[in-house]
């Protein structure tokens, strides 16, 4: 393991790693439970229209995310962590399949084609030119977008932010005599959990995140006797694993390939004419999000961890996104939306990864809880939550470097910034920015500056945005 991953030139140890790992594990590891109720139920009330079950999809999501982020350690290095991606689950599921009428195996056909897509670019070194035409001035403020994209994530897992119909976000209330405490206990254990995890750090002991996360778990179920009812309601659905695996085979395995090619129904009650324009334009979706979505984490995860080489890039960056491609055809080809690099990674980050056994550990994390479901559920979001607002302070370090004097600079870098969060999209953060660089150099007279591929990419931005959204 020291040859493999050079974990003493990077500053690691395999025990660090491993704290990392399960770090990265615990805090994404609710994609299980979250990606199969959204295909087997997607509007809660046992319809199930995709056809597909739970146990299907739990089994395809943990093998997806099993091979990808097994295959990111091994031929990157990178502490990078991959499943399928939320946003994207959504996209598939109520848009695609339920909105647009494709099929559950159509749609798989699309992220096949991606995934594919995705593997010829990064061979022929494309997508690292597709990143590295960005400006600077995207660049630089991608990882506090991240950060702040994070941050509100943990904030609203947590019930610390919710929805408000007038202000579109509110305070979670603590109050007392118009909440129940069942209410209240989950954010009082966020905030601990999140403290805890400021003075570890701040005293430099080890593994703070993991550590600040476990306890937390503990203070949870703890708690949990204070809440009346709480454990004669407390439930954990049961996998079974025999079952699961023999829905996958029937229902998901391959299914791309036994009735995704065959368009007939929906030629027949839309015509081939939309069947053209709704895949290009769903294609366009999806690669276009994917793909900057993956970039941006990347950058933003190597940069945290000092993993970028005098270029400014991230070391074995092809590496890294090979990974993510043949994640998402692995995924499809196991019947589940595409796989992407979580963000969730600067959790394993913020722990010390700094290998590609960070990963490897990740990876053996999700084989475990393929077979043993109930580890999955019983990691509380409201713990996971604490870490994700810690990382996502950590990230915002990198804004520290924008010229806040010069407007060329930093409108784009703002709209990075901001957009990510309010959007609840990484790639429409880099829409955002890039196109707003572009326009501001052309009316100031530097439209030199603009690289050509900046121009080609900031067109695909704005046909995804008018065609897509």
């Amino acid at each position: 393991m020291e040859r493999f991953f050079k974990l003493s030139e990077r500053g690691t140890t395999v025990k660090i790693e491993f704290i990392a790992g399960m770090t990265s594990f615990f805090a994404m590891v609710y994609i299980l439970m979250v990606n199969a109720t959204m295909f087997a139920n997607p509007f809660g009330d046992g319809s199930n229209p995709l056809g597909v079950s739970y146990g299907a999809i739990y089994i395809a999501t943990a093998i997806s995310a099993i091979v990808s982020t097994t295959a990111a350690g091994l031929i990157s290095n990178l502490p990078l962590v991959m499943a399928s991606g939320m946003g994207l689950n959504a996209f598939f599921v109520y848009t695609v399949c339920l909105g647009f009428g494709l099929s559950y195996a159509n749609a798989l056909v699309l992220i096949l084609a991606e995934g594919l897509i995705f593997i010829l670019l990064t061979v022929t070194g494309l997508r690292k030119k597709i990143f590295e035409s960005l400006p600077d001035a995207v660049r630089v403020a991608i990882p506090g977008g991240i950060g702040l994209f994070i941050a509100l994530l943990g904030l609203q897992n947590a019930g610390l932010v919710v929805p408000n119909s007038s202000t579109c976000v509110d305070l979670g209330s603590f109050n007392l005599l118009t909440q129940d405490w069942c209410t209240i206990m989950p954010m009082v254990v966020t905030l601990c959990t999140f403290l805890a995890i400021v003075i570890m750090s701040r005293k430099n002991i080890r593994g703070a995140v993991l550590i600040g996360i476990l306890g937390g778990m503990g203070l949870y179920y703890l708690l949990g006797l204070t809440v009346d009812g709480f454990y004669s309601t407390f439930e954990i659905t049961l996998v079974s694993p025999v079952q699961a695996f023999s829905e996958f085979t029937s229902q998901s395995l391959f299914m791309v390939f036994k009735k995704g090619l065959d368009f007939s129904d929906y030629i027949e009650v839309h015509g081939s004419a939309n069947l053209m324009l709704t895949i290009f334009t769903t294609a366009l979706a999806f690669c276009m999000v994917d793909m900057f979505d993956t970039l941006g984490t990347l950058y933003a995860a190597c940069e945290r961890a000092g993993l970028m080489d005098e270029n400014g890039d991230p070391v074995n960056m092809n590496g890294g996104m090979l990974s993510d491609a043949i994640g998402t055809t692995i995924g499809a080809i196991c019947g589940t939306s595409t796989v992407t690099t979580f963000s969730e990674v600067n959790a394993g980050v913020a722990a010390g990864g700094r290998t590609g056994l960070t990963s490897v550990f990740c990876g053996l994390g999700f084989f475990i809880a393929m077979f043993l479901s109930p580890i999955a559920q019983l990691v509380p979001s409201c713990t996971t939550a604490a870490a994700l607002i810690y990382v996502g302070f950590l990230m915002l370090v990198s804004v520290k470097s924008v010229d806040w004097d010069d407007l060329k600079v930093a409108i784009p870098s703002f709209l990075t910034l901001i957009m990510m969060p309010f959007t609840y999209n990484i790639s429409y953060g880099i829409a955002f920015g890039l196109i707003s660089y572009i326009i501001i150099n052309v009316f100031l007279g530097d439209i030199k500056k603009i690289k050509g591929s900046s121009w080609v990419i900031g067109v695909l931005f704005i046909a995804m945005l008018l065609l897509t959204h």
